[in-house]
């Protein structure tokens, strides 16, 4: 149907006022017969004259039988309608178009729809691929959301993780500062107890020293060798041993960690001029490497201090713990 419609569109036009020109021809008979019959009838009643006559006999005369009437004659058959005018020919039809116009038509709207199908097809493609465009990004955006989602979650877990963990380090810090402090404060007092206890047994061998030197004097003959036998028993002041070893200990160089405070007794051996001629351990700390430290410390320090009355104890015994 749309291919007869689009022929008829390619048609030549049709010659205007056809039908007009036609319905003035039929309404022109018309007339021109209806004028032929009128003027027919008119004439053949204008054509038979009226006549009568009366007969007179003389003598009686039988009456005649009444004539028959002759039938009447038969009526004129009318007179033929002339011949209508004949029509005017109607003009000669539009030449058909030649069936190469029609195959190029066919051609050029075959064109035409394959040019619309594609056309739709390309819009249907396209809006197919707008529709798959929005579903990715669509579902791109729900993903990204749900991956801000986790990572969200993620860090808070972390940022949670990290706050405990920090929370228990600083418990942890706190524990080991007091119990380093406890530990300090008892390591102190035990330190100064064990000082006041060499203090006191230092004092205590001094005072036995002067005791033994009082008593010495005055049996003793040529007080030269008295009087240095004497000095030669007499022990070092309470505060010699302190001074020695603040002399001492920072040439104390021991790098690894130590469990505990031990003491490493060590009997010192010096000339009178103070210079250190021997060093030994007498009571080991139980770690060889703190000993052997101690001992090296005294070789590097090389003199010992003066005492309180200027001279230097030929030998004495002094402890080192590392954390004193």
């Amino acid at each position: 149907m749309h291919a007869t419609n689009d022929r008829d569109q390619f048609a030549p036009p049709r010659p205007p006022g056809r039908m007009r020109a036609i319905a003035l021809a039929v309404l022109a008979h018309a007339a021109l017969i209806g004028a032929l019959t009128w003027g027919v009838n008119w004439k053949s009643s204008s054509d038979q004259p009226a006549v009568e006559a009366e007969l007179w006999s003389a003598v009686p005369q039988q009456a005649a039988p009444r004539a028959v009437e002759p039938p009447p004659p038969p009526a004129p058959a009318p007179t033929p309608a002339p011949e209508p005018a004949p029509a005017p020919p109607p003009p000669p039809p539009p030449p058909r178009p030649e069936q190469a116009d029609t195959r190029e038509a066919d051609i050029a709207l075959q064109q035409q729809k394959k040019r619309l199908e594609e056309e739709k097809k390309k819009r249907e493609q396209q809006l197919e691929r707008e529709k798959r465009e929005r579903e990715r990004k669509e579902e791109e955006r729900r993903e990204r959301l749900e991956q801000e989602k986790k990572e969200r979650l993620l860090a808070q877990q972390k940022a949670e993780r990290e706050k405990a963990e920090r929370e228990k380090a600083e418990k942890e810090k706190a524990a080991k500062a007091e119990q380093d402090k406890q530990k300090k404060l008892a390591e102190d007092k035990r330190r100064k107890a064990e000082e006041a206890r060499e203090a006191k047994e230092a004092e205590a061998l001094r005072q036995e020293n002067l005791r033994r030197m009082m008593q010495g004097l005055p049996g003793a003959t040529g007080g030269e060798t008295a009087t240095g036998t004497a000095q030669r028993s007499s022990g070092p002041s309470g505060s010699y041993g302190g001074k020695v070893a603040a002399k001492v200990r920072p040439n104390i160089v021991y790098p690894d960690t130590i469990s505990g405070n031990p003491r490493a007794e060590v009997e010192v051996r010096a000339a009178p001029d103070g210079t250190i001629v021997g060093a030994r351990i007498t009571q080991s700390s139980g770690n060889k490497a703190w000993d052997d430290a101690v001992i090296r410390a005294l070789h590097r320090t090389e003199t010992l201090p003066r005492d309180v009355d200027g001279r230097v104890p030929s030998s004495l015994v002094i402890g080192f713990r590392p954390r004193d």
